[in-house]
């Protein structure tokens, strides 16, 4: 916790100069100034973070258009289904306008522990449960097995194993729920572009930080966190400007999707962000979990799972920049 706060105290004092004086205001109706969020800056060069307080499918709509896309068909949605029973997966009736707009297919990959995702069939059966193929086509990416995909400017990885119907779409919007997570200490755009979109196997390489393919390695933390960053940077250098990265950030529970029992939220809803820089828009994010009520749980296992690494390597490596200038289309 307190390497998080020093982390934060000691950006806002070495941009204080650039910043905006500006304020927003969040889906719980919480003010923070600009001055507040400590990767954000007034610099042209900085990449783009839209933000929108509104949780609905009208502004997820907005969001997107906001972005001009020049996106290429077919289009791929990546998001969680979510581990059953009761996890807080991005509900269909919240996505379903934006996934007809762009004709998009809803993908997802099998993961790697035992539960109602691990195998194919099981995997269709919670989709259909959850309500995604009543809204578009669904597919599990690593149905028939995984393709690699190489990693370039990596500590760890020199290939990804991504699901093998990746190459079968021309863009990707990588839709996130932004939360916590037990062992990344949150997940956002980042983890969903990498976790999310490996293979099973894949799950497992990044897991055990690049050392296997069959054996997970919980002990490997630092490693697999910058395994995470690096897997992502391959998506990113693979697909280049026809990938985009959306986090909706409602239900902000310490525990991930892949909890079929999460705890209950103890911050309030703050909104959608988005960008085409993961890294940027990651960093945003917890920017505004640092500034609301209720933060102690989350902050508390982003520090003790050493969460904001996966930001510092992912900009080591080129992923992408931790700060960003804020869009507030709300504004």
């Amino acid at each position: 916790m307190r390497r998080l706060l020093l982390a934060a105290l000691a950006a806002v004092t070495l941009f204080s100069g650039a910043v905006s004086a500006d304020t927003l205001t969040t889906n719980g109706g919480e003010t923070v100034d600009y001055s507040d969020l400590s990767y954000c800056v007034a610099d042209e060069e900085a990449p783009e973070v839209y933000f929108l307080s509104d949780i609905s499918p009208e502004s997820l709509v907005k969001i997107y258009e906001a972005m001009e896309w020049p996106r290429k068909a077919p289009t791929a949605v990546k998001l969680s289904t979510g581990e059953p029973p009761n996890s807080n997966y991005l509900r269909p009736e919240l996505i379903a306008d934006l996934v007809k707009d762009v004709d998009g297919t809803i993908v997802e990959c099998n993961t790697a522990y035992a539960g109602q995702r691990a195998a194919t069939a099981e995997h269709y059966q919670v989709a259909e449960d959850h309500g995604y193929t009543e809204i578009a086509e669904f597919q599990v990416m690593d149905e028939y097995g995984s393709m690699e995909i190489p990693v370039t400017g990596g500590d760890r990885l020199t290939g990804n194993l991504v699901g093998d119907h990746f190459k079968d779409y021309g863009s990707y919007i990588i839709l996130s729920h932004f939360k916590g997570h037990m062992m990344a200490g949150y997940g956002g755009a980042i983890k969903n572009a990498s976790i999310g979109l490996a293979s099973a196997r894949g799950k497992v390489r990044i897991h055990s930080g690049g050392t296997s393919d069959t054996h997970w390695h919980d002990e490997l933390q630092t490693e697999f966190l910058e395994c995470m960053a690096e897997a992502a940077k391959s998506v990113k250098d693979y697909l280049g400007d026809q990938v985009i990265f959306i986090n909706v950030m409602n239900r902000i529970s310490i525990d991930c999707d892949c909890d079929g029992n999460p705890e209950e939220p103890d911050i309030h809803d703050i909104g959608i962000l988005a960008s085409t820089d993961p890294a940027a828009l990651d960093q945003a994010c917890l920017d505004l979990v640092w500034n609301a009520d209720g933060n102690e749980k989350l902050l508390r296992r982003i520090d003790e799972q050493m969460g904001l690494h996966t930001l510092e390597h992912a900009e080591k490596i080129g992923l992408g920049m931790r700060h960003y200038r804020l869009v507030n289309l709300d504004a």
